[in-house]
């Protein structure tokens, strides 16, 4: 007889014999649907393929002669840029959205709910629609009258302001209780105070939030390197993917070699942040 269980939502879960391979059938099948493709990545980058039909979960002449030729390709070269896109991107983006989150927040100023409405209305915009002006905005920066298209920062400054960003920010810093902040004052602390050492460091899970969540976008930027560069010495990793990708000496192998290169980074630092994130995704619904 097969044994029965109560789940957490009053369903009866059985454990007999038939449901463990139920499961098991379920769960396999899970894990080749999602992992399947990560799996061959993986493979397929330290196997020499030379047909896109070939590629395959198991080993067979593993070999470093991928990389070798992403390498000779400029791989690494757009690696740098990528990460040089990504590293100030995020450090500007990080910087506008507690100012504006703490602003929004711990603020009341005229035209406030209008500023709320046009951040909102950034985020239902597709970047298509984003291309044009954006282009005669880099071409002809306003008040300083800079050039940035063909470079680095071209790619950078757009990024400086993310309304997701700004938003998880500022619902975060409207829970921080106002009593601190009060206390504060009347002990003499400053604005800037305030905000460095009460608010800021009560701020920690959201910043790891956006961390991880702005890493990423800016990482797999795509139609933005597309619109910046003007040669490939400003390429960045997923641009240069598209090259690789339709190039008729590369091989497929060489393609899933530099495909892996881009997608560790974004890897990497969700494990490093993982605590802070998963830290910021439930106060957040403790919260709400």
């Amino acid at each position: 007889m097969s044994a029965a269980t109560e789940t957490a939502l009053g369903l009866t879960e059985s454990k007999g014999i038939g449901a463990r391979i139920a499961k098991l059938v379920i769960y396999s099948g899970l894990f080749v649907v999602f992992a399947g493709p990560l799996l061959a990545l993986l493979v397929s980058s330290f196997n020499h393929i030379s047909d896109p039909t070939q590629l395959s979960v198991v080993p067979k002449t593993p070999t470093l002669d991928n990389f070798r030729i992403a390498f000779d390709h400029g791989v690494l070269k757009y690696l740098l840029n990528s990460f040089f896109v990504v590293g100030f991107g995020l450090l500007l983006q990080v910087a506008v959205s507690v100012l504006a989150g703490y602003a929004l927040a711990r603020k009341v100023f005229p035209l406030m709910t209008v500023v709320l409405v046009a951040i909102l209305a950034t985020m239902m915009l597709p970047e298509e629609i984003l291309a044009l002006p954006l282009t005669l905005v880099l071409g002809d920066l306003p008040l300083v009258h800079l050039n940035l298209m063909g470079t680095l920062a071209g790619m950078i400054v757009p990024l400086g302001a993310w309304a997701f960003s700004i938003l998880v920010m500022t619902e975060f810093m409207k829970d921080v209780p106002r009593e601190l902040e009060e206390a504060a004052r009347i002990d003499g602390a400053g604005e800037l105070r305030i905000f460095a050492q009460i608010i800021l460091p009560l701020c920690k899970p959201a910043l790891g939030v956006i961390g991880v969540f702005g890493f990423t976008m800016i990482w797999d930027q795509y139609l933005l390197p597309l619109l910046v560069a003007t040669n490939s010495d400003s390429y960045t990793l997923p641009l240069a993917l598209r090259t690789l990708r339709i190039d008729p000496v590369v091989t497929p192998g060489v393609v899933m070699a530099a495909s892996l290169l881009a997608l560790l980074p974004s890897v990497i630092v969700f494990l490093l942040f993982q605590r802070s994130f998963a830290r910021g995704l439930t106060a957040g619904a403790l919260k709400g």
